[in-house]
């Protein structure tokens, strides 16, 4: 199918290829052998102030995560 750049460097992606993507509002886009390839993304709320709340209750400390990985990789 074709689509048309704009001058603002948009494009509209046809209607056929969209209604294989319901509820796709994000793609994430990369330059590969020569050809641009999109690819779905789904984005998620957060609310930091409950991540930040379930971090201090299991009282997890800014290296929590490299120690995980190194007791992982030693097993």
């Amino acid at each position: 199918m074709l689509a048309k750049l704009t001058s603002k460097n948009q494009i509209t992606i046809p209607k056929k290829i969209m209604a294989q993507l319901p509820q796709v509002q994000y793609f994430d886009m990369e330059f590969r052998e020569g050809a641009v390839v999109m690819t779905p993304v789904t984005v998620y709320d957060t609310d930091l102030d409950k991540i930040r709340g379930k971090i201090q209750k299991l009282g997890l400390a800014p290296d929590s995560v490299r120690e995980a990985v190194k007791w992982a990789r030693s097993k």
